[in-house]
């Protein structure tokens, strides 16, 4: 079965343009971009149309790349005190002289849609999330869409990453999933693997999954995003995985739509949560 990532946020983004239409409130999101990283950029600019498209207002707030922490986090307080701005986005990586951490931490928990800061962080291990990061969060959803089971089910996250390994494990945690977090000090990870019913990989390596590293039968989610000899492709070797994986999302076409639904999925319940009662 190839999981369709494409089809499944058409119909989610669907859902956010009738909530929006019907909630009685206009939700705006702000992209915070520092630099000219073409890959940033393309990314930036795919969450705008998805904004327009569900009808959320999206502001551009760009710096150039010699900007330093200090700017940034001026720029993002500005955002934070507009009360017109329901989400805060910063998009990631950041120039090298960009502390990360401190311009995660500066941007408003309450506006912090994509459930980077250490608050949102916390509630989600807690098992109260406000926002989820949008990757882990799009993943979960296409594991419900798909009715694939993750109860009782022994799943590996290949990567630790705040933004994807560490926020995944929680979720599938909570779903009462056995959990293994594997990562680059792992031992043994081709027979870690094996054993996982659900293998969710983000640790941007091309196609560095294999069918002999995979239980047959197993569910697949490839997260990475990479080039090789100038083509996109994910962790997993996606050709060869299929054939033995009872379920596989593709690269392009599976996790990266359902990151962006998930992202306009958070700015409408930032907004909500902001400025608004009656939810429908």
């Amino acid at each position: 079965m190839i999981i369709d990532g494409r089809l499944v946020a058409q119909k989610r983004l669907d859902l956010v343009l009738k909530q929006v239409e019907s909630s009685g409130c206009q939700p705006c999101l702000a992209t915070v971009l520092v630099g000219e990283d073409p890959g940033s950029k393309m990314y930036v600019r795919m969450k705008h149309e998805a904004c327009e498209k569900v009808h959320i207002v999206s502001v551009k707030a760009d710096l150039p790349a010699t900007a330093a922490t200090g700017e940034v986090i001026t720029k993002i307080m500005e955002l934070n005190q507009d009360p017109s701005i329901d989400g805060i986005l910063v998009q990631l990586p950041l120039p090298p002289q960009v502390d990360a951490s401190r311009v995660i931490q500066a941007v408003s928990p309450e506006k912090d849609v994509d459930g980077f800061h250490p608050c949102n962080i916390g509630l989600l291990y807690a098992g109260t999330p406000r926002f989820t990061p949008c990757t882990p969060k799009g993943i979960m959803t296409l594991l419900e869409e798909y009715n694939i089971p993750v109860r009782g089910e022994r799943a590996l996250v290949a990567g630790r990453s705040i933004d994807v390994g560490r926020p995944m494990a929680a979720l599938l945690l909570h779903r009462d999933a056995t959990i293994t977090i594997a990562h680059s000090k792992t031992r043994d990870l081709k027979d870690e693997m094996r054993r996982a019913d659900i293998v969710v990989s983000a640790i941007g390596k091309p196609r560095f999954i294999t069918a002999d590293m995979v239980k047959p039968g197993a569910v697949v989610i490839d997260v990475g995003i990479n080039y090789l000899d100038g083509t996109l492709c994910g962790d997993v070797d996606f050709d060869r995985v299929k054939d033995v994986a009872g379920a596989i999302s593709p690269v392009p076409g599976g996790v990266g739509p359902m990151t962006i639904a998930s992202l306009m999925e958070n700015t409408y319940m930032a907004a909500m949560e902001r400025s608004c009662t009656n939810v429908p």
